[in-house]
Order: C-alpha cells, then structure tokens, then sequence
C-alpha cells in the first residue's frame, strides 16, 4: 500500500510559493523602476524647459500653454482605452512620452517657485508616497471598499481644479490641495495593492510587462500630483 508523500508535496507547495514570492518581488521592482525613471525623465525635461526662454516664453505667454497642461489629460485617457490593444513596446514608449509632456506642463514649477523648495517638497511627498505604498502592499484589509469614496473625490477633484482655472479662487485652491492630497494618498495604497494583487505567475511576459507600465503610470500620477498640492504649502515663490 502507498502511503502520501505529504513531504514532498509541503515541500513543492513552499517551492511554489517562494517562486511566486520572487516573481512579485520583481514586478514591483519594474513597476517602481518604471516610475522612477519616469519622474526623472519628467524632472529633467521640465528644468530644461524652464532653464531656456526660448523654450519657456512661446509656451507660457501664449494660448499653447493650455495645450501643455491639458496634454496630459489626454495622454491618460488615450493610454486608458488603449492600453489592452497595445504591444509591451508601444505601451512603454508611451509612457516615456507622456512623463516627458508631463515635464512641459511642469516646467512653470520652475518659473514659479524656489529650486530649495521643490527639492523640500519632493522628499516630503516621496517620504509620504513610499509610506503609504508600502502600507498598500502590506496591509491585510480590503482597501477595494474604499474605492468608491477615493474615485468619487478624485472627480471632484478634477472638476473643482477646472473650475478654480477660471474663478483663480485662493480658498477654493486651499480646499482642492488638502483634499487632493488625502485622496492621492488613499489612490497610491489602493493603486500598490490592486497592483500586487493582479500579478500571475502564468501571465506571459508581454502581458507583465504591460501591467508593470500601467502600474508605474498609476503611481506615478499619484506621486505627481501629491508634489504639485503640496507645492501650495510647502512652496516658496520667486
């Protein structure tokens, strides 16, 4: 009579996990990876810009500069309806273009505010980002019940900004940041969980590379916008 191998079955269960363990570990990796070289990208390009008056003046003192700041918007909504009918490679070139429109737009950052308090103001929001990244990826709880208020606020969000573009309101704009800074933290721990959670060993390699880039563009949207409401405060004008 043949007894189970309870042994090796434990044995391959653990070897299972701690391969699926070591695949997620690197998809995270790609995904911040990604992101990272993304605000590099955006970084450079925007201090670029705001370095060069040739480049800055036609931009920012002329009807182009609503060009620049509502291109990205359209960017997000092209990448979103077009992400699953893109190839790993398109997907990822689009993303290069888009953090490189994202740096135009935020070249005025530049022309507006000291270089010592952007600096400040990056490390606050990266300390803030990580810390609620990581707690997205380790926490236990269900942050999917959360996503209705989080998606409802990121609407209003947008809605109010559009309006304060034209009213120039300063206690609107007061209201926008504080809560938009809440509402993009709750989307980057809800974004690394949702992100952990949709990851398969038995994806093939297109479709992993496909989610690392729009889990980076997730995160990196999160991150962007965090730093420009804290610019409110934490920003020093020229």
């Amino acid at each position: 009579m043949n007894m189970p191998n309870y042994g090796t079955s434990a044995g391959f269960g653990r070897q299972s996990a701690a391969l699926f363990d070591e695949g997620l570990r690197q998809h995270m990796l790609r995904v911040y990876n990604y992101m990272a070289i993304g605000l590099v990208l955006t970084g450079v390009v925007a201090f670029t810009v705001a370095s060069v008056p040739a480049l800055y003046v036609p931009i920012f003192s002329s009807p182009l500069k609503w060009v620049v700041m509502l291109a990205p918007l359209a960017f997000v909504l092209f990448f979103s309806f077009r992400i699953q009918s893109m190839s790993a490679s398109a997907a990822q070139t689009m993303f290069w273009a888009f953090c490189a429109v994202m740096g135009l737009s935020l070249a005025s950052v530049f022309l507006v505010f000291t270089g010592t308090s952007i600096a400040r103001t990056f490390f606050i929001t990266a300390t803030m980002f990580g810390a609620m990244s990581l707690y997205g990826y380790t926490t236990k709880t269900d942050l999917t019940k959360f996503s209705s208020f989080l998606i409802m606020g990121l609407i209003g969000v947008i809605i109010a900004a559009l309006v304060n573009l034209f009213l120039q309101s300063s206690a609107l704009q007061f209201a926008i940041s504080v809560i938009g800074i809440f509402v993009f933290l709750g989307l980057t721990a809800w974004d690394t969980q949702s992100i952990k959670e949709q990851y398969a060993e038995n994806f093939d390699s297109e479709s992993r590379q496909k989610m690392a880039v729009f889990g980076a563009l997730s995160l990196y949207l999160n991150f962007v916008n965090i730093f420009q409401l804290l610019l409110n405060f934490t920003g020093e004008r020229e």
